[in-house]
């Protein structure tokens, strides 16, 4: 199994999908907003193309109504990786989202059940104090949960907070102690970018996602969401949900969102460089040589493990 790492907008996908080609794999998303049915313009799911070309699998596998965890997550990729293994295939999971990562390579922590008097409680105070006040809560009480959770991604907050207050234990203490067995990968591979390449790169994918961000959103709600479902708590979302309430120009919104996508970016190139023991690529080499350096590092991977 390889899995392939880095921050959003750094190239993953498109390496994941020249990696099965060449390995006779398929994709895996770990991706936690991906799995969202419908939630197209801002979420960079593989193109029909690459989909028609490699098998991926946990895309467009729950409504934008459901809450889709690391459990369900973890429990759903270890089913699709005996999958592709039973056809004598490759495991390649791809993705950002580093508890997802991490509750299928380490295992999970057990965990309280949901209450829904404290999540009813915690989530009218993100609406009175708004999103990034719960999230300097949870900052200060458990810096490590709020370094890998967004401020955006309120249901992951609003189930930190619950976990702290029903335990009194942060969610990382949970997350390291009395892990069920994982399943580890025999190469990880992390694509490395810099801070000014980066934000080029998100900046120039997110002016080309923000049109079709509004008309999605538009169609959706308030026709058929509300809007504050679990899954339009993605990147982006947000931000178009403002601007169609008249609450932000269009152009102020799209700042925003490149601004928060920028931010999440910066978290989750510190956070894979120090979590996860990976093989760096540098994302600003072309294809090719991306691609061989990868197949390079998996060639390296089974030398070692024949010596």
């Amino acid at each position: 199994m390889i899995v392939l790492v880095g921050p959003t907008a750094s190239g993953k996908t498109d390496l994941a999908v020249s990696l099965a080609l060449e390995l006779r794999g398929e994709v895996v998303s770990a991706d936690s907003r991906q799995v969202y049915r419908r939630l197209d313009a801002a979420t960079a799911k593989p193109c029909a193309s690459q989909r028609s070309k490699v098998p991926h699998w946990l895309i467009d596998c729950a409504d934008p109504g459901e809450i889709f965890d690391a459990a369900r997550w973890a429990k759903e990729a270890a089913a699709a990786i005996v999958s592709i293994r039973a056809q004598g295939k490759v495991p390649i999971v791809c993705g950002g989202t580093g508890l997802y990562l991490k509750a299928l390579l380490e295992g999970l922590s057990p965990l309280p059940a949901r209450d829904e008097a404290v999540r009813s409680r915690l989530l009218k105070e993100a609406e009175r104090l708004g999103r990034q006040a719960l999230h300097s809560r949870l900052a200060e009480a458990d810096p490590a949960a709020a370094a890998e959770i967004p401020p955006a991604n309120i249901q992951r907050v609003l189930r930190a907070l619950e976990v702290l207050e029903l335990t009194g234990k942060p969610i990382s203490t949970h997350w390291r102690e009395g892990r069920t067995r994982g399943m580890p990968a025999d190469l990880i591979l992390r694509l490395e970018t810099t801070p000014a390449d980066e934000r080029a790169r998100i900046a120039a994918r997110a002016r080309t996602m923000w049109p079709a961000l509004l008309r999605e959103f538009q169609s959706l709600v308030p026709s058929q969401y509300t809007g504050v479902e679990p899954g339009f708590s993605s990147l982006g979302y947000p931000e178009a949900r403002a601007c169609l309430q008249g609450r932000l120009s269009s152009e102020d919104g799209l700042q925003r969102m490149i601004n928060a996508t920028t931010s999440y970016a910066k978290r989750q190139r510190t956070w894979f460089r120090h979590q996860l023991p990976s093989t760096p690529l540098d994302a600003a080499l072309g294809a090719d040589r991306l691609l061989a350096q990868a197949l390079s590092a998996w060639e390296a991977t089974f030398e070692k493990t024949s010596a």
